[in-house]
């Protein structure tokens, strides 16, 4: 006997755009995300579970990510998507924990990121016209797109995976490009990667203009915008360009960035809480975020931290904000039941003193073993194939300043910051934008080195073809200095290899306790107490670092500048932490230590700045 066995047929995912009821469908019902914006490159993979199970718990239903190219190739043709750059195991979690994911794959993103997320490498064509049809970069980004979309492929939501939509490059309309072309081409390969029934949009600024440029037919446009607009208004924006279809406000800024410099900038929480209920309730779909900013004509840095009083802290602490914006959530969808996940514990390990292991000039063997490239002029950082970080230009002066004489950057040459020395003797800084001239004294012969810091390019703009190093050529006196040995340094790679701490092929000189003047390298080693938690690391009096700064473990922590502020404090994540042997931390300081050489382990950050506000 045969026996008839009926199975029910699997459910068809789909996610899609109802143009007649004006919302979005998600197997087949009518569908509105709350979502917030979490950036997998800023946070440690021990962490991403936490982070993402705050979220859920916040009564969100989506996040937002972006993925950064040039985290992932940073060598041409070398892709890494491992560890901290894992993003298929990142979508895993956020698929575990229930969430859906907005993709930003760019391929440029902004995101206050180095260069927007596009490689330095780019730059070696001397003349590509980025976010272009320009042949050069139009060729990376269809090599960079072929890796990178087969990868998310599976995680669409029509693939069973969780990524609902994604968007095509971002914010264009604020480029002054404007490249049709360039746009249609990536349109093009996004379908001919992700196929014809994924959601694609646009996200531009609240303004005619970037609507106009930065939309494009077969790509749902939509707008953003923060807590200081009308939102009617900004809406009406949305649907002159788009007069069918869901609501979108893809950036809702809920903080605000901080330059090295500025005060450290808040967001009011009612305003937020306000304006956040007042779309939902129009139906609208939400993403928060933390924001960019309009980029004046001067060269300004950004903190090493994006908490930027976000909603969720840069240590995962959650905040009233955060639980306000619950409060609000509970009024349009249910929220999962249950406490929020608590902040990860912090330790105050006190005071570390710091030894010097010795300057940047009698360290050459180590952070540049292969010597210097012979140049009759500067060549630049991209020319060298070095990225990030330092290189040291050394020269010789071309005749007795017995007198202090000006050492020049006519053409504003310097990106960014130039640190004079000559026979070793510290002489001052160049800085782009700011200090365009020093004076120096020597005689013929004697050495000068330039140590050119690249402090991030720009990442918001026309001028985001950032080149770095010395650009163009510096003068002393009337004399066009010439006959240049420049040395590429590897500095994360010879302190990743333990050094200075236990590297037996490049043994330490004689550690001084005396600071001194100039860039010099100072380590010491915090002692393992049995605990691994988040610190905080406050350089009291110490000058100025940035990138690369502070290392513990061999890790780079990033910048400091405690003297222009906001920020005070390096995170210093708990899992970078041994709990049984030494840690290592190694500070390069580029101006001047104090004569107590101690840095201090807090339990808590300290985000703003020591000025007193009247």
């Amino acid at each position: 006997h045969s026996r008839m066995i009926k199975y029910k047929p699997l459910p068809v995912t789909s996610f899609s755009i109802d143009y007649k009821n004006n919302c979005f469908l998600k197997d087949g019902r009518p569908f509105q995300y709350i979502s917030g914006s979490i950036h997998y490159s800023r946070i440690p993979r021990y962490y991403w579970k936490d982070r993402l199970a705050k979220m859920y718990m916040a009564g969100l239903n989506a996040v937002q990510i972006y993925v950064p190219w040039n985290y992932h190739e940073a060598v041409h043709g070398v892709h890494n998507f491992t560890g901290d750059r894992d993003l298929e195991h990142f979508l895993s979690l956020a698929n575990d924990t229930g969430l859906l994911v907005i993709l930003r794959p760019g391929p440029y993103i902004c995101a206050e990121w180095e260069m927007g997320g596009l490689p330095a490498w780019l730059l070696e064509k001397p003349n590509i016209l980025l976010r272009s049809a320009d042949t050069d970069y139009v060729e990376a980004v269809s090599n960079w797109l072929a890796v990178l979309l087969p990868k998310v492929k599976p995680w669409l939501y029509t693939n069973g995976g969780n990524i609902i939509s994604v968007q095509v490059e971002n914010e264009y309309g604020s480029y002054y490009a404007c490249d049709y072309n360039y746009m249609r081409h990536l349109r093009t390969l996004f379908r001919f990667f992700l196929g014809e029934d994924t959601v694609l949009f646009t996200t531009d600024g609240n303004t005619d203009k970037e609507m106009s440029c930065g939309t494009l037919e077969g790509l749902y446009a939509t707008v953003d915008f923060g807590t200081d607009v009308n939102i009617t208004k900004a809406f009406d924006r949305q649907r002159r360009f788009e007069p069918h279809g869901p609501l979108v406000n893809s950036e809702f800024y809920t903080g605000w960035l901080d330059h090295w410099g500025d005060q450290h900038a808040v967001v009011d929480t009612q305003k937020v809480s306000r304006v956040l209920a007042e779309m939902l309730s129009m139906g609208a779909n939400v993403n928060m975020y933390v924001p960019l900013t309009l980029v004046p004509e001067m060269f300004l840095p950004l903190v090493t931290s994006y908490d930027y009083n976000a909603p969720l802290t840069e240590a995962g602490d959650p905040t009233e904000k955060l639980l306000a914006i619950r409060d609000v959530i509970k009024l349009f969808r249910d929220v999962p039941s249950g406490p929020m996940p608590p902040a990860t514990p912090k330790f105050g390990y006190g005071f570390v003193t710091l030894s010097k292991v010795g300057n940047i000039s009698s360290l050459l063997n180590i952070l540049s073993p292969q010597g210097p490239v012979k140049s009759q002029y500067p060549l630049t950082f991209e020319q060298m194939k070095q990225y990030y970080g330092y290189m040291l230009y050394r020269t010789t002066l071309p005749r007795d300043l017995s007198e202090p004489t000006p050492l020049i950057s006519p053409l504003n040459g310097v990106h960014d910051r130039a640190y004079v020395s000559v026979n070793g003797e510290y002489q001052g800084l160049l800085e782009r934008d700011t200090t365009l001239v020093i004076n120096v004294t020597g005689r013929q012969g004697d050495t000068m080195d330039i140590l050119v810091e690249n402090m991030g390019r720009v990442n918001f703009g026309s001028k985001i073809n950032d080149y770095k190093g010395l650009v163009s050529n510096l003068i002393l006196g009337k004399y066009v200095l010439t006959d240049w040995e420049i040395y590429p340094l590897d500095i994360d790679g010879a302190i990743a290899g333990r050094w200075p701490h236990s590297d037996s092929r490049h043994p330490l000189p004689g550690l001084q306790r005396e600071p001194s003047s100039g860039p010099v390298f100072y380590t010491g080693t915090l002692q393992p107490i049995g605990l691994a938690w988040d610190t905080f690391l406050k350089l009291i009096e110490w000058t100025k670092s940035v990138i690369p700064g502070v290392w513990i473990n061999g890790v780079n922590l990033g910048r400091y500048w405690p003297a222009r502020g906001p920020q005070q404090t390096l995170y210093v994540p708990g899992p970078l932490l041994s709990t049984s042997q030494p840690n290592n931390i190694t500070v390069l300081e580029l101006e001047k230590a104090p004569a107590h050489l101690q840095v201090l382990f807090m339990d808590r950050p300290q985000l703003d700045s020591p000025v007193v506000k009247p």
